[in-house]
């Protein structure tokens, strides 16, 4: 195997029919900077075009998923001229790189699955979560909205309340109550993970390829209907709120591990 996309935030390896995404920044519990943003979404997109493959699997090193954003790397990305409106469309290029890829997306998850890390995880057409672990719309905590359309994917999956508490209180949700309300496939226990999802590979791995790109093309029009509009509207306000003072002090607080003292 060789990998067709190494960087420092993610590896792409292609494994038969199969295309492993790992993102690979376990010591900032697999945060991702623009760049690995931009990667991981391009990455997809060429892997669509591969008519070799039948299947992505998507998950993270060391234990975790992903957190989000990396709030340490923003400042050095600020100061090469990435703005907030560069920074939603690499956000936003990578849900539609998901969603919309002919390719079934299996996001296998540890850990934190948090900010868009949970868009992610939401966006993949099959999501299997070890038992501890759990999905996370931190952003109202730092000053922030919900983007990768996460809060637009939990409200048709499970309806708006469960999307306006996770949106609106920032608390975690456990897998063992996502599964519940049908936000991802499947919870195992930890030791039982790797052998699911690997049944679900070998399943997609030889199904036929033009049949499985229709059904997933038809259960996201009937289901996301309304992403695409939610991906604009997010990008108008969270591009406001990334400039905003409340989110400086925000991300200076979760840095500093302090709460943070909002004046808007």
């Amino acid at each position: 195997m060789t990998d067709i996309a190494t960087t420092p935030g993610f590896s792409a390896v292609p494994d038969g029919r199969v295309l492993r995404i790992t993102i690979t920044n376990p010591k900032r519990k697999n945060a991702i900077d623009y760049d690995t943003m931009v990667g991981l979404g391009e990455t997809v997109r060429a892997a669509s075009q591969n008519t070799a493959l039948r299947v992505i699997v998507l998950t993270g090193e060391g234990g975790d998923f992903c957190t989000g954003a990396d709030l340490a790397a923003a400042p050095a990305a600020t100061a090469r001229g990435v703005t907030a409106e560069m920074t939603m469309d690499a956000a936003n290029a990578m849900i539609k790189a998901i969603v919309d890829s002919p390719l079934p997306v299996i996001a296998r998850v540890e850990g934190a699955a948090a900010g868009v890390g949970a868009a992610f995880a939401l966006a993949a057409d099959l999501t299997y979560l070890a038992e501890d672990s759990y999905l996370l719309l931190a952003f109202i905590n730092i000053g922030l909205m919900p983007d990768g359309g996460a809060a637009a994917m939990v409200a048709a999956a499970a309806g708006r309340p469960l999307a306006a508490e996770m949106a609106l209180l920032g608390e975690r949700l456990p897998a063992a109550r996502a599964k519940q309300h049908g936000l991802v496939t499947d919870v195992l226990p930890a030791d039982q993970l790797d052998a699911r999802v690997e049944a679900a590979v070998a399943t997609l791995s030889n199904g036929p390829r033009r049949a499985t790109e229709l059904t997933k093309r038809a259960l996201n029009q009937a289901a996301l209907a309304a992403l695409d509009g939610a991906l604009a509207a997010e990008k108008i306000g969270q591009s406001e709120l990334l400039e905003a003072p409340d989110f400086a002090e925000g991300a200076a607080a979760m840095l500093q591990k302090r709460k943070p003292v909002f004046t808007d």
